[in-house]
């Protein structure tokens, strides 16, 4: 999986409306999260967050939970997850997405 490829799906996860037709849920939120920080940094290099930031430590944990992965397999894993959301939102919008993903390099 190419860089461009997993730079293009980052752009359209961030742009994607919170309001909007194609909706990944929390768990698949977290995915993206855990394979994105693997991919653009590499293993967890942080503590694990306090007892009270529960969002810091699902996402700590998640995180860490792909340790090892390396940066070409967390590229894939996170454009083959997105292309499954939006192949199941089957809208315009997301055929126009998958589109754009495909056609990149």
């Amino acid at each position: 999986m190419s860089q461009a490829k997993f730079e293009k799906a980052v752009a359209i996860v961030q742009s994607l409306p919170k309001e909007g037709p194609i909706q990944p849920s929390q768990e698949e939120q977290l995915y993206f999260y855990k394979y994105y920080k693997q991919a653009t940094v590499g293993d967890v290099n942080t503590s694990r967050p306090g007892m009270l930031d529960f969002v810091g430590k699902a996402k700590w944990d998640a995180w860490k939970s792909v340790e090892g992965t390396s940066k070409d397999d967390a590229y894939a894993k996170y454009v083959e997850k997105l292309l499954e959301i939006l192949s199941r939102a089957d809208t315009e919008e997301s055929k126009k997405y998958i589109a754009e993903i495909e056609a990149t390099a």
